[in-house]
């Protein structure tokens, strides 16, 4: 587990991140988390996801590659593909048109073999193990605090936040996690997306 000085580097460092990314405003407090479009059942690949590509009879091209921060990738005989916003069905068809040029009617699948940060949500401050934790649909708050075992015994759960990008912009929103985990306040358990920030202080001595 992290010192409290270095939770609180964390947290300073990911605010700061947000802050920057609009503007240097801060995040827009609201009351409510507010909801983003339909995220598509079928996971779509984010930069930093690594991906194993099979072609079917040839084990010389079939590997294993991350998603550079430019959102390609390459393989052998196909270089520079855009994998980033596609979903891994999409990207496959993608390279076998492309090693049609080299092959007789070539059969790829892909399979995230794990996920970057960008289709993830983060957790960090007073819980028992800070780390980021895979999105999947439908994911929701009590679902993410019992996979990094709850608050821990400094933390001030009722004053939590999510940071969240809506429109490009950093929004954040405040959450009783306490009243969650041990009063069962389901009002509280919220949606959560993709790069979400859930931010836990610690309590006031």
């Amino acid at each position: 587990m992290y010192s409290t000085s270095n939770k609180s580097s964390v947290i300073i460092s990911i605010l700061a991140v947000f802050m920057t990314a609009c503007g240097g405003t801060g995040p827009e407090k609201t009351g409510d988390c507010p909801e983003l479009e339909a995220v598509t059942t079928e996971y779509v690949i984010g930069a930093g996801d690594s991906l194993q590509v099979f072609v079917w009879r040839h084990d010389d091209i079939s590997t294993t590659v991350p998603v550079r921060p430019d959102g390609r990738i390459s393989i052998p005989l196909v270089e520079d593909v855009v994998a980033v916003g596609r979903t891994p069905t999409e990207l496959a068809r993608v390279i076998e048109t492309q090693l049609s040029e080299y092959l007789r009617t070539p059969k790829v699948n892909i399979i995230v073999a794990s996920q970057g940060s960008a289709n993830q949500i983060q957790v960090v401050g007073n819980v028992v193990r800070e780390q980021s934790v895979p999105y999947r649909e439908g994911l929701r708050l009590l679902d993410v605090m019992v996979a990094v075992g709850g608050l821990d015994e400094f933390a001030a759960g009722n004053r939590s936040k999510i940071v969240r990008q809506v429109d490009g912009r950093a929004t954040e929103c405040r959450v009783r996690v306490k009243n969650l985990m041990e009063d069962g306040d389901v009002s509280q358990n919220v949606r959560l997306y993709p790069g979400d920030v859930i931010i836990v202080p610690q309590a006031r001595f």
